[in-house]
């Protein structure tokens, strides 16, 4: 993403908060048994022990385009095998980060993090070879699609000749220097839907995985252009912010819907940024001062999601450290506790294991003991069945030792995975 990283936009989204602050299942699965003593257990069935492993702008892996096939999968190897090492027990694979594609799809090119070459083969099949390296190392492997972000750039040319954005321009809107599909679309909808789903129907992948992109994260001074889309069909609706959920809604929706047609059995997850809405916003909010609200920025309506259990599982990105004052892990961690009370819907809670060590974060991120505490604070909810770490490049490379003491604090033993 021209280092349009999922990481970047978080960090934006922190950006946001700071300045408000100045001035972002399956029925029947056991819960999980506490895993907050040091040295303890946490290996109870159904704890959720992920790590997502970003391909966008060579996030985490391939390390670089354009290595060779054998190193291309060397590299996934060694993912899957740390994984393992740390005893986790699913990882999240993004297969398709900017409408392209990770394994032979019909409908999209072949991803230029592989070759560089935007539709250029490279050789293998990295989404098949992920899902079998990862089944028989005991570990759970779902395939994380980005739906509606097409490029970094504003630029079709620079896209492959027979990209869907070039064969067909008006399902793309330039925005904030990138591109993005027009959610507003009925057409545009269908085809992220086959695009995303012909995965589903050739692996036997254990989840589908949307992170937090929709709409897309505000810029300021711009405007998202959906006009013509809106005329067209936003007619029922009392404003746009009400027309452009109900888009996101439907994506959802269906997209749940046609998992359980073409694989029975296999799940549907969102990670969607941290704070639904604020309470000074929305008495349902979370006592947060943040400068994005997924309802009306991203137009994601999320605790609808959870708590009407349209998704399997939700896994909020609460990259947050405990005591900060515009969005506090220790009370966003309760609110989505309750969101999914009584629902369907399992909790599994996004960690920002970059933040570990890293001199530019607030002080409480330069104490390895930091993600600790969170699983130790999360073992006292029951609702939060496990934990995902941002990124795979952190887990292996653990500079901060934080990922380390989680392992030696909570994850005394290995844990099956959540299914």
């Amino acid at each position: 993403m021209g280092r349009v990283s999922r990481r970047a936009f978080a960090a934006a989204a922190l950006s946001a908060v700071t300045m408000m602050t100045t001035a972002s299942a399956a029925p029947g699965r056991p819960a999980p048994g506490p895993s907050g003593a040091p040295g303890g257990g946490g290996a109870a069935a159904g704890e959720m022990r992920g790590v997502w492993l970003a391909t966008v702008a060579n996030r985490d892996w391939p390390s670089r385009a354009g290595l060779s096939a054998a190193a291309q999968r060397a590299e996934l190897i060694a993912h899957l095998d740390t994984a393992v090492r740390n005893r986790l027990n699913t990882v999240i694979l993004q297969v398709r980060p900017t409408a392209d594609a990770l394994w032979p799809s019909p409908y999209e090119p072949w991803s230029a993090c592989l070759t560089g070459t935007q539709g250029a083969d490279p050789g293998w099949d990295p989404l098949g070879t992920a899902v079998t390296e990862a089944h028989a190392r005991g570990l759970e492997l779902h395939a994380w699609f980005n739906p509606y972000r097409v490029a970094a750039h504003t630029d079709p040319g620079r896209l492959a000749a027979t990209h869907p954005a070039r064969e067909n321009p008006g399902w793309v809107v330039p925005y904030g220097g990138k591109l993005y599909y027009n959610p507003g679309l009925p057409e545009v909808r269908a085809f992220v839907e086959d695009a995303m789903l012909d995965a589903v129907r050739r692996y036997p992948v254990d989840a589908v995985h949307f992170d937090d992109y929709f709409y897309p994260y505000p810029v300021a001074g711009q405007t998202f252009d959906d006009d013509g889309a809106y005329d067209t069909h936003g007619g029922a609706f009392p404003d746009r912010a009400a027309w452009r959920r109900d888009n996101i809604d439907r994506l959802v929706r269906e997209t749940a819907a046609r998992i359980k047609e073409i694989r029975p059995g296999t799940r549907f997850g969102i990670s969607p940024f941290g704070v639904w809405r604020n309470a000074g916003t929305d008495p349902l909010g979370s006592d947060t001062r943040a400068g994005v609200q997924t309802y009306d920025d991203l137009y994601a309506d999320t605790r609808r999601w959870a708590r009407e259990n349209w998704i399997d599982y939700v896994c909020p990105q609460l990259y947050w450290h405990i005591g900060f004052a515009a969005a506090d892990y220790a009370k966003l961690l309760p609110w989505w506790s309750a969101v999914v009370e009584g629902s369907g819907t399992r909790l599994y809670v996004g960690e920002a294991l970059y933040k570990a060590g890293d001199p530019a974060q607030p002080a409480a991120w330069r104490d390895p003991a930091e993600l600790s505490r969170h699983l130790t604070l999360a073992a006292s909810h029951p609702q939060a069945r496990g934990h995902v770490f941002f990124a795979a490049r952190e887990v292996a490379a653990d500079p901060a030792g934080a990922m380390a003491r989680v392992v030696a604090d909570h994850y005394g033993r290995p844990a099956p995975p959540p299914a």
